[in-house]
């Protein structure tokens, strides 16, 4: 059953091809778990706008990001720059990102990320400095010293921030924490075999600073029973989610609920759901 508070998923990769044939009904299953409202992740100069169009085809539902994840940092141009700047005059697009470093694939050459995630907190410090301030979509693997320095360059001329998809230490969580940001929890929660560190960690979060995603439709849960025969995650096992970091900070599933949606509704200045 889903629970009393409706969900909201502060991401999801609903413009990934894996959904071209079910999208609606994806989004179906959605609504049926209770989760009402999704921001579809934009991480890629094709994709943001995507993410974009898909916001804008459902209205009050989706919500959009736009952004270059730093798997594709040596997309990030001068071209690019000015697209994401043109998406984030759009009122459907709520976040700037998914912006970061990421060392532990190394896709992109490191240098290469540094500059197009710096060049993404700059389009941020300019939105705020023009009275139209976005909250920031975080990516961090393996980056944590280079990630945080890059972001106290620019100290006092942003928005809040969401570090998405947390999966880190103990120690990081703090740094992130004692720099006022948000923290963006997954499935990752549910894995055994690198996730178990984060059934502690979730307890020191403060609720008004915790949110839930999915990933989708990567990180499929692993503890989701009966399990199902293929390894796309989607929204509507955000509620399984719920459930499992209910467990893991001793709440119920509907303090969970209602924290993590009021939080996430206050973060992206969604309308109420």
């Amino acid at each position: 059953m889903p629970p009393t508070a409706a969900l909201i998923d502060i991401g999801a990769n609903l413009t990934h091809e894996s959904f071209d044939a079910d999208r609606d009904a994806v989004l179906q299953r959605a609504r049926a778990a209770g989760v009402t409202r999704m921001v579809v992740t934009g991480a890629c100069r094709a994709h943001s706008p995507k993410a974009a169009i898909l916001a804008q085809t459902y209205p009050g539902e989706l919500f959009a990001t736009a952004g270059v994840h730093p798997h594709h940092a040596s997309e990030y141009t001068d071209e690019c720059d000015a697209e994401m700047r043109a998406l984030h005059a759009r009122p459907e697009v709520v976040a700037v990102g998914e912006c970061g470093l990421d060392y532990f694939r190394d896709f992109s050459p490191r240098p290469a990320q540094r500059s197009a995630f710096e060049r993404q907190l700059q389009l941020a410090a300019d939105l705020a400095a023009s009275g139209r301030p976005k909250p920031l979509f975080l990516h961090q693997r393996d980056a944590h010293e280079d990630f945080v320095a890059m972001m106290k360059n620019f100290d006092g001329r942003l928005g809040p921030a969401v570090v998405h998809c947390f999966t880190g230490t103990r120690e990081e969580l703090f740094a992130c924490l004692d720099r006022d940001w948000h923290i963006g929890i997954t499935g990752w929660l549910c894995d055994e075999r690198r996730g178990t560190h984060l059934r502690e960690l979730v307890k020191h979060i403060p609720a008004n600073r915790l949110m839930i995603e999915t990933d989708a439709p990567y990180l499929l849960p692993r503890t989701v029973k009966p399990a199902p025969s293929h390894r796309r995650n989607e929204p509507m096992y955000l509620a399984h989610i719920v459930e499992e970091l209910a467990r893991d900070r001793g709440e119920s599933v509907e303090t969970v609920a209602a924290a993590t949606t009021a939080t996430a509704t206050a973060f992206f200045g969604l309308p109420a759901g």
